[in-house]
C-alpha cells in the first residue's frame, strides 16, 4: 500500500501538496476553534474540540481556490496561520466577554452579584451565567457553525495564507473590536443601570422626606424583585440585539481593515 501511494505521488505530485494545504487550513481553523464561542469553551472536552477542528477543516479546505506553493513549506507559514486563526477566534470570543461584562454590571446594579456566583467554570454572577448560556444557545440555534465556516472561508480573501497582516492594521482592528465589545456590553446592561439609578434617586428622596422610615430594609428587597422582573422583560431584547450584532460581525469581520 505504501509503494502504491509513493508511485501515485510520484506520478501526480498531489500528495505532498494536498497534505501541506490541509495542514495550513488546519492550523488556522484549529487555532480559531480553540477560542471560538460554544465550540471552544472549557466545558467542551479536548477530543471533541479536536474532532470539530478536523470537521471544519474538511469543510473549509475544499472551498478554497488559491493556496501557497507547497515548495515554500516551512515553520513560518504555520505560525502565521496560527496567528490569523487566533485573531478570528478572539474577535468572536469578545462577544462572550460582552455578555459577561453586561451580566456583571446588571448584577451589581440590582444587588444580585453574589447570587449563585460560582455556577460556571469562571466565577461570575447569575445574570452573567444566564446571559452567556442563553446567548450561546441562541447563536448555535441560528447557525453559528455555518457562519463560522463562512467566516473562515471568507478570511482567505483578505488574509491569504502565509501573509501576516500589517501590525498597524491588526492593532487598529483589535482596538476597534475591543471598544465595540465594551459599548455593546454597556448597551445590554443599560436598562438595569438606568432603572437602578432612578430607583436609588427616588429612594433618596423618600429617605429625606421620611427619615424615620427604614428605607434600606424596604428598598433592598424591592430592588432585587424589580431586577428579576426587569431581567424577564429586558433579556430577550438584549439577546436579540447581541445576536444581531454577532451576525453583523460574521458578515463583515474586517471592516476596520483597509
Amino acid at each position: 500500500m505504501t509503494d502504491l501511494i509513493t508511485q501515485l505521488n510520484a506520478l501526480t505530485g498531489l500528495g505532498a501538496a494536498m497534505l501541506w494545504q490541509c495542514l495550513l487550513v488546519f492550523m488556522r481553523v484549529g487555532s480559531a476553534m480553540s477560542v471560538l464561542p460554544a465550540f471552544g469553551d472549557q466545558a467542551v472536552p479536548q477530543r471533541v474540540r479536536l474532532v470539530l477542528a478536523l470537521a471544519f477543516t474538511a469543510v473549509v479546505a475544499p472551498a478554497l481556490h488559491t493556496m501557497p506553493d507547497p515548495n515554500q513549506a516551512g515553520i513560518l507559514p504555520l505560525l502565521i496561520e496560527v496567528i490569523i486563526g487566533l485573531m478570528l477566534g478572539i474577535g468572536l470570543r469578545l462577544f462572550v466577554f460582552a455578555l459577561q461584562i453586561a451580566g456583571a454590571m446588571a448584577a451589581q446594579a440590582t444587588s444580585l452579584s453574589q447570587m449563585f456566583g460560582d455556577a460556571g467554570p469562571e466565577p461570575q454572577p447569575a445574570i452573567g451565567n444566564l446571559l452567556v448560556m442563553a446567548g450561546l444557545a441562541v447563536a448555535v440555534a441560528t447557525g453559528l457553525h455555518i457562519r463560522a465556516a463562512e467566516l473562515l472561508i471568507m478570511s482567505y480573501d483578505l488574509l491569504p495564507p502565509g501573509q501576516l497582516p500589517g501590525a498597524e492594521d491588526a492593532a487598529h482592528w483589535g482596538l476597534s473590536q475591543v471598544s465595540h465589545m465594551f459599548s455593546l456590553a454597556f448597551c445590554l446592561a443599560a436598562p438595569f443601570t438606568i432603572a437602578a439609578l432612578l430607583y436609588n434617586v427616588a429612594l433618596g428622596f423618600i429617605n429625606r422626606a421620611m427619615p424615620a422610615l427604614m428605607v434600606s430594609m424596604i428598598g433592598a428587597p424591592a430592588l432585587t424583585a424589580g431586577g428579576l422582573v426587569l431581567m424577564m422583560l429586558a433579556l430577550p431584547l438584549a439577546l436579540a440585539l447581541w445576536v444581531q450584532t454577532l451576525h453583523g460581525f460574521l458578515a463583515a469581520p474586517f471592516q476596520a481593515l483597509p
